[in-house]
């Protein structure tokens, strides 16, 4: 009703205009009978009147339609009345609406390519690491040291290109189950005692051995990664400790990975989670990329769990992974 009355507020105010310059005419002209002449206006603002509410009525729900936000996009193309107005923005929304999806569905597939040119690149570009590890396993040290150590730095780039691929297509890519987290945490420390070794760092375990949490075997290994990674990284050369802690706090279950390096700036902590954000500590470890906290926060987020970061600069961080319902292997 507001908006029907904003269309038709200056046709009744040029109205209610006309009538009285009218009425002024002829009283100026020396037509004294006012009688007839407010009938006549009665009977001009009686027929205005007329009209107004055969046009409302008549697009009453055309109005409304205008009025009222849409919910989804086949909302907007619904059938309006027979009248030519809403017949014709009825036309030009479903042109519009074709344009969008042909643009869109054009856009998928552009992007549906270029994912799987992403992980068969990744895949491909795996073997040839392979090889090269094999062949530094047989060269003599420090030159294999240096060459291995590298080889990790690209296979850990690559897994992270891959699981960028990976996050867009996230509800096609995942498998929940219930997982013992002291084995995933096992897992994780295995996979990268290599990386413990070469930064002179000792991880300190300690593990709740019971505790069973719904999750993604694949996903929830690479968020743990990343943050002890991480740990590793900052931590390197400041301290020769980090402290990995599972244990239950209430309903919820949290891996808790500290470690005592550098920290990260209070201006920082907010951004850490922002894609390509490398901080102040970025310009000082020049192999930050600023995606694998994202891509960590985003997964886990997915998963239903909360990754949070706590941090005191000079002092470490603390990265936890929160597990919203957990319950005792002793249950199964």
């Amino acid at each position: 009703m507001k908006l029907f009355l904003r269309e038709h507020m200056i046709l009744i105010i040029v109205q209610l205009i006309q009538f009285s310059t009218i009425f002024l005419v002829y009283w100026l002209d020396g037509y004294r009978h006012i009688k007839p002449a407010l009938y006549g206006c009665f009977l001009a603002v009686f027929f205005l009147g007329v009209y107004l509410i055969y046009r409302y009525v008549t697009h009453r729900a055309y109005y409304n339609r205008l009025s009222r936000p849409i919910e989804s996009m086949d909302e907007s193309l619904q059938k309006l009345e027979e009248a030519p107005v809403p017949q014709a923005l009825r036309t030009l929304l479903m042109s519009q609406y074709r344009q969008y999806e042909n643009k869109v569905r054009a856009l998928e597939r552009q992007q549906g390519d270029h994912l799987t040119f992403m992980n068969q690149w990744v895949h491909q570009m795996k073997t040839p690491l392979s090889v090269i590890e094999l062949t530094a396993q047989q060269m003599d040290e420090p030159e294999s040291l240096s060459i291995r150590e590298e080889t990790e730095r690209m296979r850990e780039g690559l897994n992270t290109v891959l699981y960028m691929a990976r996050l867009r297509t996230f509800e096609q890519d995942f498998h929940i189950k219930s997982l013992q987290l002291s084995v995933m945490v096992e897992n994780v420390i295995s996979e990268n005692k290599r990386l413990f070794i070469r930064n002179g760092i000792y991880p300190k375990v300690y593990l709740q051995r019971d505790i069973i949490a719904e999750s993604d075997e694949k996903w929830l290994f690479f968020i743990l990664q990343q943050l002890v990674q991480n740990a590793v990284k900052y931590s390197a050369g400041r301290s020769n400790e980090l402290h990995i802690v599972l244990f239950p706090h209430s309903e919820e279950a949290v891996i808790e990975v500290t470690d005592f390096g550098v920290g990260i700036p209070q201006t920082d902590i907010k951004r850490v989670f922002d894609p390509f954000f490398t901080g102040a500590n970025g310009r000082h470890f020049r192999e930050s990329t600023g995606m694998g906290l994202y891509i960590a926060k985003e997964a886990a987020a997915k998963l239903d769990h909360r990754l949070d970061i706590q941090s005191k600069p000079g002092e470490g961080t603390t990265a936890r992974i929160v597990f919203h319902s957990w319950r005792n292997l002793t249950s199964l």
